[in-house]
């Protein structure tokens, strides 16, 4: 038999780690950090906690509610009826109510052209309307509208509107490729001009009965008691009217019934006899 020899190899540093154990002093470090950051957390934690509570009770006390909504400007609208658009501001938190919203809610109505909203504290709302001022009355399916400068179907003219002296607006209507007619912006602005333009002869402007806006280059005019169509143009307005009125007895001496005047050209003015109109 052969014997077997127990040899000893020499043991690799490589193969083992050495046992470490941390210092005392690098203990107690990690221990420090450890206790800081939970105390650092727990103070945030306590501070999230007091200013949620803080805003809490900001956003909710009595004292910052809306109690008052001062309405300013409206002239048509009355302040009852603009409260009662934005009823829900009443009550709630100034500090948080959607201003923007309720500007919206006050922009629908066809009254208002345009509004501000401003807060002041503690509890109260300003409200600062610029209504639509009516230039004119549209007519529409046979009936008649207030209508402003922009093209705007105010309301339907009725009893309420009786203090409005306005002419009659023809021709703003643009015929529909589609759905209902709407009203053609640029000759509506057309109407606006030659309304704001002879409005500073008040006795000139109380004797305008309808204007007629189909042609968006000339403005025709009717005046009261006077069956004579004016042609006007799209500037002068004024001027061409006051022409026109100082010319009309010399007019009628030569031509005692008249289907139009055409005023457009600054040297000459044309008349057509109403004679001829039944002629053709």
């Amino acid at each position: 038999m052969s014997a077997r020899a127990n040899v000893k190899a020499p043991t690799e540093k490589n193969f083992r780690r050495p046992k470490v154990r941390p210092s005392k002093k690098k203990a107690g470090a990690m221990s420090r950090l450890t206790w800081r950051a939970i105390r650092w957390a727990v103070a945030i934690v306590i501070v999230s906690y007091a200013g949620y509570r803080a805003t809490n009770l900001v956003l909710h006390a009595s004292a910052l509610q809306v109690r008052h909504i001062s309405v300013h400007g409206n002239v048509r609208l009355s302040s009852g009826e603009v409260r009662d658009i934005i009823d829900g501001l009443r009550g709630s938190s100034i500090l948080t109510a959607d201003l923007p919203g309720y500007r919206r809610q006050l922009l629908a109505s066809p009254w208002v052209a345009d509004v501000a909203l401003r807060r002041v504290l503690p509890s109260t709302v300003e409200v600062f309307v610029s209504e639509r001022r009516p230039i004119g009355l549209c007519r529409l399916r046979n009936e008649l509208y207030l209508i402003d400068a922009q093209g705007t179907l105010i309301a339907q003219y009725g009893p309420q509107y009786a203090e409005f002296d306005l002419p009659i607006i023809d021709g703003l209507l643009r015929p529909p490729s589609s759905g209902q007619p709407t009203i053609d912006e640029d000759r509506a602005q057309l109407a606006a001009r030659a309304i704001d333009a002879i409005a500073v002869r008040h006795d000139l402007a109380q004797r305008i009965s309808q204007i007629d806006v189909h042609d968006a280059h000339d403005v025709l005019v009717l005046m009261q008691k006077d069956p004579a169509l004016l042609h006007l143009g799209e500037e002068r307005f004024l001027e061409r009217l006051q022409a026109y009125v100082d010319l009309a007895p010399a007019l009628r001496d030569r031509v005692p019934e008249i289907d139009y005047v055409d005023m457009r050209f600054e040297e000459r003015v044309y008349v057509r006899p109403a004679s001829e109109k039944k002629v053709r």
